[in-house]
């Protein structure tokens, strides 16, 4: 299903802003269902990876520079997780002090957005992927920000520009003729993010090493649910 750019481009800010929206009025106290809902996601995204972008990826490309940018953007990643703080698989380590906008934190979550959104167009399952990613990651930041002594303007700036980055990676890689040519290396790229993100997320939601029956069902559902679609 090929869903009207309007649609792409408008679901995953509103993924975000609801996900702002819930902590601001519910304020929850129990992060172990947010967890849940990250190794799920984690599950989910990882599988959509293999089942629909690496086979469309490798087709008709080189599978040795794939594969050289695919490594890219898991250095990437990891690169951008010195200034995140791993905000991108659930992790806050900012101490943000009083009417400082945290650029670093802000530059690093933006890049990482903007190339989660180049394989979306055209292909619903990723976009799938992508709003479930995104929905407990912006609820574990909104409840950062909002816990913060930033004043609250500052994290409204913050949520409002985060939300449209994704959007805008996805509408770049529509509209320009050099993503039409060689799009496949920032797919590749995207992969690479993809790989790393959801792979953190789901050896961290076994801590310890030790069994959770409730983790293990839903990375079994997400990974099914994903087969699926």
């Amino acid at each position: 299903m090929d869903f009207p750019f309007l649609i792409v481009f408008l679901i995953p800010i509103v993924a975000v802003w609801a996900s702002f929206f819930f902590v601001w009025g519910v304020k929850p106290k129990n992060t172990s269902n947010i967890k849940l809902l990250l190794a799920f996601s984690g599950a989910f995204l990882l599988a959509l990876t293999f089942f629909e972008l690496l086979p469309e990826v490798y087709e008709g490309h080189d599978p040795k520079i794939i594969a050289l940018f695919i490594l890219a953007g898991i250095l990437l990643q990891i690169f951008l997780e010195f200034f995140s703080k791993g905000a991108e698989h659930g992790h806050m380590h900012f101490n943000l002090e009083e009417n400082k906008f945290p650029f670093l934190l802000f530059l690093s979550l933006c890049i990482h957005a903007l190339v989660e959104g180049v394989p979306i167009h055209g292909n619903a399952p990723i976009l799938y992927g992508i709003i479930i990613h995104k929905i407990p990651v912006a609820i574990i930041l909104s409840t950062f920000l909002i816990n913060s002594k930033m004043k609250l303007a500052w994290s409204l700036l913050f949520v409002a520009l985060f939300s449209l980055m994704t959007p805008i990676g996805s509408y770049v890689a529509t509209q320009s003729e050099w993503v039409g040519h060689y799009g496949f290396i920032l797919t590749s790229l995207a992969i690479g993010v993809f790989l790393h993100i959801s792979t953190i997320i789901l050896f961290e939601s076994s801590q310890g090493h030790a069994f959770n029956l409730r983790k293990l069902v839903v990375i079994i559902l997400g990974i099914g649910i994903a087969y699926l679609i």
